[in-house]
């Protein structure tokens, strides 16, 4: 048959333990099998595996073979990262006569203002960290200048670093 163990947290020697009575009294021979599942909190920073100590002790029988076993678990931290982009405006249409001036440092000269905004959410469950986003944006367009990039900015404790000509005649 299939018992739900008692499991009780406490600290032995400075260590974390997990006491399980498994049985009592425990008749002579007998076999037990135990599934253990563990929850365990702030993995994040624990590296790729985390290691415990088991070890089956008899009350009534103490012996120097009760020896401890090391399980060794690999850590997968998961978390769903997500994606969103807007432009505002969302739509910009150019006469089919317009020209981009030459030389001249005034925006409307260059084109129409459109700011393109992308926040990257972190749908859980775990947290992360050190995550790049690399974000192609296509300046040219058949020897054309498609988008010129003005500036660029973060929020939220972000760093980034400014792709090669960014604001190049310095509008």
């Amino acid at each position: 048959g299939q018992e739900k163990l008692s499991c009780n947290p406490r600290k032995e020697n400075g260590s974390h333990v997990v006491l399980c009575e498994l049985g009592n009294p425990m008749k002579a021979g007998a076999r037990i099998t135990v599934d253990m599942e563990l929850s365990v909190s702030g993995l994040e920073d624990m590296g790729d595996a985390i290691t415990f100590q088991l070890q089956l002790r008899s009350k009534n029988s103490p012996s120097p073979t009760n020896a401890s076993v090391t399980v060794t678990v690999p850590v997968e931290a998961q978390a769903a990262m997500e994606l969103r982009g807007n432009s505002l405006p969302a739509t910009t249409v150019l006469p089919a006569s317009w020209h981009r001036v030459e030389g001249s440092r005034r925006l409307e000269d260059h084109g129409v203002k459109v700011e393109h905004v992308y926040q990257l959410h972190n749908k859980g469950p775990g947290t992360v960290s050190g995550v790049t986003l690399r974000l192609h944006v296509p300046t040219r367009l058949g020897g054309r200048i498609l988008l010129y990039l003005l500036e660029l900015g973060t929020e939220g404790g972000m760093s980034c670093t400014h792709p090669d000509g960014l604001n190049p005649e310095q509008v």
